[in-house]
């Protein structure tokens, strides 16, 4: 019996034994833990210097090349043309007979009247054709006078207050790809068309050492003219990718020793993705250009390169 006691007592010793000390190993550990240090991100970024540039302003349009100077040639006479010696595309001298009239009559004979070329030029229309009844007012055919080849191009009314007469631009034909063309505006349209709501300009290509007006380059070809309008000299600017908008301000955040600092700035013009700082920042400052979506002032950063 004594033995039996004995021996249920120890049982229960044991088992108080596996309740109590295990919470007490426990709590042991947790009072010898160490408190984790919480540190701050650093944000990964790419940076820009900013710079003294120039920037041109610009206006990219659609043209078309054209005949500055065109002569239509009649005849002398009435009667049936009897000869042309010119086709559409002929490059044809000044005084070269070009066709003949037949001014006879039944019963009647005449000599033949000549027609010649008043200038050189090109045939830029389709001649009348050879046994057809002209009179002296019908016209032969048209010439385009040499070296007269202009430019034509017409404008968005939003961006006519910046034309005027001695803009430079470039030229590119599809004709010739890869090859850029310089010209010059020689006219502005005094008035603005009321249907398209633009202004027309004419342009003439100018001497130079990318000048080749060979021959090659003919009325009815489709152009692409970038039109230099208005310079911007001197000027404070870094990409447009940099400006970020913050609670109603335009902020930059300019790089400061593994540190970003936020700095109000007030922007200019806009050309090709760079734009001009007229305030709150120096040229030498290198700015944030990507990655700063989630920067705050003072934030650490880590710089891997300019912007790609």
């Amino acid at each position: 019996m004594k033995k039996k006691i004995t021996m249920i007592v120890t049982v229960l010793l044991i088992a108080g034994a596996l309740v109590f000390i295990p919470p007490m190993m426990t709590g042991s550990k947790k009072s010898a833990a160490v408190t984790p240090v919480t540190t701050s991100p650093v944000f990964t970024v790419r940076a820009e210097t900013a710079e003294i540039r120039t920037l041109q302003a610009y206006i990219e349009v659609n043209a078309n090349i054209v005949s500055g100077h065109q002569v239509a040639l009649m005849p002398d006479a009435n009667g049936r043309l009897a000869s042309m010696n010119a086709g559409l595309g002929s490059i044809v001298q000044r005084g070269e007979l070009l066709a003949e009239v037949d001014p006879s009559r039944p019963g009647t004979q005449f000599s033949m009247s000549p027609v010649y070329a008043p200038v050189s030029g090109m045939v830029v229309t389709t001649p009348q054709s050879v046994g057809s009844m002209v009179s002296t007012a019908t016209p032969l055919l048209t010439l385009a006078v040499k070296g007269s080849i202009e430019i034509e191009a017409l404008i968005p009314e939003r961006e006519v207050g910046q034309l005027r007469p001695g803009l430079s631009a470039e030229v590119r034909l599809e004709a010739f790809p890869g090859e850029i063309f310089s010209a010059r505006v020689t006219q502005v349209s005094p008035v603005v068309d009321p249907v398209s709501r633009t202004k027309k300009i004419t342009l003439r290509f100018t001497q130079g050492p990318n000048f080749a007006h060979d021959g090659r380059i003919n009325p009815g070809m489709f152009a692409r003219v970038k039109l230099n309008t208005r310079s911007y000299e001197n000027v404070v600017s870094i990409p447009q990718e940099a400006l970020v908008e913050h609670r109603g301000r335009t902020v930059v955040y300019v790089l400061d020793n593994g540190h970003v600092g936020m700095k109000e700035v007030s922007a200019g013009v806009t050309v090709d993705r760079e734009v001009e700082i007229k305030s709150g920042l120096e040229a030498g400052e290198s700015v944030v250009v990507q990655g700063q979506q989630f920067l705050t002032d003072g934030a650490p950063v880590r710089v891997i390169g300019r912007r790609i």
